[in-house]
């Protein structure tokens, strides 16, 4: 164990024996643990920021701004604002591209792509 590991220890101990986090929510009840095995260890960590803090990580949020596009662009008459917001997705696609993401085609249509957002917004809740 590492002289930061023994100190976290150390200051987590004292809390206890204080009652310093006896009142914390949840207390006594089961951890639910996000499946995360599918997120490379070195982004782990930061995913799970976002998430806490309400943001969906880069990739999927670029994913839910091309699905917000596509479903304005089903709306829209032809005309020169249709013509703006394909080009607004031609841009985001680029983007998802060079960020070395494609969609997979479970994502690129359908109830999975939609139950899986709506099940990533609500675990962020």
């Amino acid at each position: 164990m590492s002289l930061i590991d023994r100190l976290a220890e150390a200051h987590i101990q004292q809390a206890i024996e204080k009652g310093e986090l006896d009142d914390l929510p949840g207390s006594g009840k089961p951890l639910q643990l996000d499946d995360d095995s599918m997120i490379p260890p070195e982004l782990r960590a930061g995913y799970r920021l976002l998430k806490n803090a309400g943001f969906l990580p880069p990739e999927m949020e670029l994913v839910r701004e091309i699905r917000e596009v596509e479903s304005l662009i089903l709306r829209m008459d032809h005309g020169e604002e249709r013509e703006q917001a394909c080009a607004r997705l031609s841009l985001l696609r680029t983007r998802l591209q060079t960020r070395g993401h494609r969609l997979s085609p479970l994502l690129q249509r359908g109830d999975y792509r939609d139950k899986l957002i709506q099940q990533w917004n609500h675990k962020s809740e």
